[in-house]
C-alpha cells in the first residue's frame, strides 16, 4: 500500500509453489509439495484450492551451508565463506549416496591457526555427513505432514508423489533420499529455483480464476 497499489493480496508460499510447478490445485485431489528455500522449508497438503495441512521449519540451503562451515573449521581448522560452502554443497553436497558421485573436492579457505589460506581435500562422504543434521529437519517435516494428512488425500498423493520445488531442491540425490525415506514417489519440478515467483506471477495474469488461493490484506 506505502508503494500505491489499490489492492494487495498474499499467496501463501507454498501455494505459489505448486501453482508455479504446475500442480492441479483446484481439482479435489491431493498434491504435496516441498519447497525448499533460502531460510525455510515449507511442506503443505493442497486440495481444492487451499492448504489442507502444512508445515513450516526454519531450515533451508543456508543452514546448509553453515554446516559445512562448522564442520571445515571443527575438522580441519579451516574457515571457509558463505560463497565457497555454498559452492562445496553444489559441488559434491548430496544426502544419499550414489556411485555416479564425484569422491573429492578441494576446499580453500584461512587456517585458523596460522592464519594463512589453505587447501584441503573434502571428501562427499564428509559434506554428507556436515549437512546430515538439516537435512534430517527437511525430511522430519515431509514425514510429519504426511502423518498429518486426511486418509481421504493419502492415496492421490502415494499415487502422484511428493512434489520438490526451491533451490534446495537441487542438492544432489535429495529425491532419492526422501523417497526411501517415505517410500512416495518424489518429483523435482522442473524449474525449482523459480517455482515461487512464476506461481505468484500466474496469480497475476490469471486473476479470476486463482482469485480463491489469495488472501486479501486488509488495509492497516
Amino acid at each position: 500500500y506505502q508503494a500505491g497499489a489499490r489492492r494487495v493480496y498474499i499467496i501463501e508460499e507454498p501455494m505459489a509453489a505448486a501453482i508455479g510447478a504446475g500442480l492441479p490445485v483446484y481439482e479435489p485431489t491431493g498434491n504435496m509439495v516441498v519447497d525448499i528455500g533460502g531460510g525455510t522449508t515449507e511442506v503443505a497438503i493442497i486440495s481444492l484450492g487451499g492448504i489442507v495441512t502444512s508445515q513450516s521449519v526454519r531450515v533451508g540451503g543456508n543452514e546448509l551451508d553453515q554446516a559445512i562451515i562448522a564442520f571445515s573449521k571443527k575438522e580441519y581448522s579451516l574457515m571457509l565463506g558463505e560463497r565457497t560452502a555454498e559452492e562445496i554443497k553444489m559441488a559434491i553436497g548430496s544426502a544419499f549416496p550414489s556411485e555416479s558421485e564425484e569422491p573429492h573436492a578441494e576446499i580453500r579457505g584461512r587456517d585458523l591457526v596460522s592464519g594463512l589460506p589453505k587447501t584441503v581435500v573434502i571428501s562427499t562422504e564428509e559434506v554428507r555427513r556436515a549437512i546430515e543434521e538439516p537435512v534430517n529437519v527437511i525430511v522430519d517435516a515431509v514425514k510429519t505432514t504426511l502423518d498429518k494428512c486426511p486418509p481421504e488425500l493419502s492415496g492421490d498423493i502415494m499415487d502422484r508423489g511428493i512434489a520438490l520445488t526451491g533451490g534446495g531442491a537441487l542438492l544432489g540425490n535429495l529425491d532419492e533420499r526422501l523417497r526411501e525415506e517415505t517410500g512416495m514417489p518424489i518429483h523435482l519440478v522442473d524449474n525449482p529455483l523459480d517455482s515461487v515467483v512464476l506461481g505468484t506471477g500466474k496469480c497475476v495474469e490469471d486473476f479470476d480464476s486463482l482469485r480463491q488461493v489469495l488472501v486479501p490484506e486488509p488495509r492497516h
